[in-house]
């Protein structure tokens, strides 16, 4: 059943799009029910539950609730704002460390496990000069 498409209007072709759409759709579904009746037989014929073929956590980018962290941090001028540590540093972390006399390790709350230093950083001068200085010798 060929349809001439240069023969209908605007107005038909946009019925015929709508119609495909939802036989396509339709189609869709009864593909996806018949896949899903076929995996069922397979499973109950195996004496399996499908959690137990996929996990439905851990693996590659399984997406499953995000446990809380418990903080690590709190500010000094409000008790209750904390930060885990975790994530961008919350303003008033960033605020606190710009006092003089304040450091990361002054806003640990008690019993909390100080944060990790940052690797020192290389200038980029310094690499310059001394790749520089290298190739003079040569």
């Amino acid at each position: 059943m060929a349809i001439d498409l240069n023969s209908l209007s605007p107005v038909q072709l946009q019925a015929l799009i709508k119609n495909a759409e939802a036989q396509m759709d339709s189609a869709r579904k009864n593909q996806i029910q018949e896949v899903r009746s076929k995996i069922d037989a397979l499973l109950k014929a195996a004496g399996l539950t499908i959690d137990q073929v996929y996990s439905r956590r851990g693996g590659k980018g399984a997406k499953g609730p995000k446990s809380t962290v418990a903080p690590k941090y709190r500010n000094p001028q409000n008790a209750s704002q904390t930060w885990s540590g975790r994530g961008k540093r919350p303003l008033w972390f960033a605020a606190a460390l710009r006092k003089k006399g304040v450091t990361a390790e002054s806003l640990l709350i008690d019993g909390a496990a100080p944060m990790a230093a940052p690797a020192k950083k290389v200038a980029k001068k310094a690499v310059r000069k001394t790749a520089a200085k290298k190739a003079a010798k040569k």
